[in-house]
C-alpha cells in the first residue's frame, strides 16, 4: 500500500498542543501515513517548549518571526515559507488547527497548491470580526478552505452548517486539547520553576491563576484587569495571585506597573505546558481571555472567569464551567468574590460536565481522514456530551455581584479541589520570583 503524505502546520503553542495528539496517532498508521510537520514558529520559544514535552522533531522549521513584525509581514513570510515546502512535498493533505495567523496561512497556500486541508477545531464563532482580532476572520477564512471540517461541540459543528458548510464536510470530534491534557497530567512530577515550588495551595490560602495575552486586552482592559487584581490583594489576606506574564510588551508594562510591588503577586516568566497544567491542578480558580484555558480548566475541575466581552466558547458558559465577566474592574472583584466565598456556587462550577472532549478527539479526526483518503469504509462515530447545541454564540455579558456582600477579608474559602494538594516543605509566605523587564 502507497502511503498517503499528511502535512501537519503549526506554529504556536496552542496549536502545538492540540496537534500533538493527531501527531501521535497518525503515528500509529504507519503503513498508510508518513507525517511531514512543519513549524512557523510563530511562537518560538514557546513552541519549543511543547516540542520537547510531547517529543516532536519538526521537518521544516520555518523560523519567521522577526522584531517587531506586523501582522501582514507575518502572513507573508508564512505563506512564502509554506509554499516552498508544500511545493517540494506534494502532501495529500494539510491538516492546521485552530485560528491563528499560521493556521489561516497554511490552509491558504495549501488552498493555492490544490491540496485538500482539514482543519481541526473548526467552526468557533464570535460574529465579531474584530474580536478576537485577527481571530475571528482567521478561523472563518480557514472553514471555508477546509475540505475536512473537525467540529469540537454540536455548537461549532451547527455554525458551520448555518454557514453553508456542506454536512459531508463537517465532523463533531471532541477538542484534542482533553487528549493533550491526559498525557501531560501524566507525565507531572512536580514545578520546575523555584518561585512555584516556593507557594503554598489549600486552605486558607487562596489561589487564583491569571492569564490574559490577546490583542483585544492590550490598554485599558488590560490595566482594569491588573487593578482588579491590586484590589482583590488588598481586600483579601489570604489571597495570592499568580500570574504567568506574556512576553508581549503591551502585557509586561501593564502588569509590572500595577503588580510589581505587591508581595503576595507572584508574577513569573510564561510557564512550560507541565508547569502550567500542575499550576491549573493546584489553584482555586482561573481567571483568563484564553480560549484554551477554557477548556483545559473543567477537565481539572477548576471554575473559569473569562475577562473578555465575547466567548467563541459558549458551550463552557452554558455548561456551567465558565462564566463570562468582562474587563470592568468592578465586575472582575466581584466575581472572583462570589466563588471564593459562596462554596455552594463554587461547586456548581467546579463540577459541572465538561463539553469539550473525552480524550479520543485525535482518534476521531485519523479516522475521518482515513475515510476521506479512501482507507476506512466509513466514518466514526461522532463526539456526543449531554449539553446540546448552544446559541447564540455570541455569549451576554453579565455582571456578577456578591450574594453576601462580603469582601472576603476572612479569607476563608471553605472548599479544596480533590486536585489541589499542600505540599509538604512550603514556606508559609510564598518568595516570588522576580519578572524580567
Amino acid at each position: 500500500m502507497q502511503q498517503r503524505k499528511i502535512m501537519i502546520v503549526f506554529g504556536t503553542r496552542p496549536e502545538a498542543i492540540k496537534m500533538a495528539p493527531v501527531v501521535a496517532e497518525l503515528c500509529k498508521h504507519p503503513t498508510e501515513f508518513s507525517s511531514c510537520v512543519v513549524v512557523t514558529a510563530q511562537h518560538r520559544s514557546m513552541l519549543d517548549q511543547v516540542l520537547e514535552i510531547f517529543q516532536i522533531t519538526p521537518d521544516y522549521d520555518l523560523n519567521i518571526m522577526r522584531p517587531r513584525q506586523s501582522l501582514a509581514a507575518v502572513t507573508v513570510r508564512a505563506l512564502s515559507g509554506l509554499d516552498r515546502v508544500m511545493r517540494r512535498e506534494k502532501p495529500d493533505l494539510v491538516l492546521v488547527q485552530g485560528d491563528t495567523t499560521t493556521s489561516f496561512v497554511g490552509a491558504l497556500a495549501a488552498f493555492y497548491r490544490k491540496i485538500p486541508v482539514g482543519h481541526v477545531e473548526a467552526g468557533l464563532r464570535t460574529h465579531d470580526k474584530y474580536n478576537p482580532f485577527p481571530e475571528e476572520i482567521n478561523r472563518c477564512l480557514v472553514d471555508t478552505f477546509a475540505d475536512l471540517c473537525f467540529a469540537p461541540t454540536l455548537t461549532s459543528r451547527d455554525a458551520l452548517l448555518a454557514g453553508g458548510t456542506p454536512e459531508s464536510r463537517v465532523f463533531v470530534t471532541g477538542n484534542t486539547v482533553i487528549d493533550a491534557l491526559n498525557e501531560v497530567v501524566l507525565k507531572a512530577r512536580g514545578f520546575s520553576l523555584p518561585a512555584l515550588r516556593q507557594l503554598q495551595f489549600g486552605p486558607p490560602r487562596e489561589t487564583l491563576l491569571v492569564t490574559a495575552h490577546r490583542r483585544e486586552s492590550f490598554g485599558p482592559p488590560m490595566v482594569a484587569i491588573c487593578k482588579a487584581m491590586r484590589e482583590l490583594l488588598a481586600t483579601r489576606r489570604n489571597l495570592q495571585v499568580v500570574f504567568p506574564v506574556h512576553l508581549n510588551p503591551n502585557v509586561r508594562i501593564a502588569v509590572s506597573s500595577i503588580l510589581g510591588d505587591l508581595d503576595r503577586a507572584c508574577l513569573t516568566e510564561p510557564l512550560d505546558y507541565l508547569d502550567f497544567v500542575q499550576l491549573m491542578q493546584s489553584v482555586d480558580l482561573i481567571l483568563t481571555d484564553s480560549g484554551g484555558v477554557q477548556e483545559e480548566a473543567p477537565a481539572l475541575g477548576k471554575p473559569v472567569l473569562v475577562c473578555r466581552e465575547t466567548t467563541e466558547r459558549p458551550e463552557a458558559v452554558a455548561a456551567g464551567t465558565s462564566r463570562l465577566i468582562g474587563t470592568d474592574s468592578s465586575n472582575i472583584v466581584s466575581a472572583v468574590s462570589l466563588l471564593l466565598d459562596d462554596r455552594a456556587e463554587y461547586a456548581r462550577m467546579a463540577h459541572a460536565e465538561n463539553p469539550y472532549g473525552d480524550g479520543r478527539a485525535s482518534e476521531r479526526v485519523v479516522e475521518c481522514v482515513r475515510h476521506f483518503l479512501g482507507l476506512a469504509p466509513a466514518r466514526p462515530a461522532p463526539f456526543q456530551t449531554g449539553l446540546g447545541p448552544v446559541a447564540p454564540a455570541l455569549v451576554e455579558l453579565m455582571p456578577v455581584l456578591p450574594t453576601n456582600g462580603s469582601n472576603g477579608s476572612n479569607g476563608a474559602n471553605g472548599h479544596k479541589s480533590a486536585l489541589s494538594k499542600n505540599r509538604s516543605g512550603l514556606q508559609s509566605k510564598p518568595t516570588f520570583g522576580p519578572l524580567s523587564r
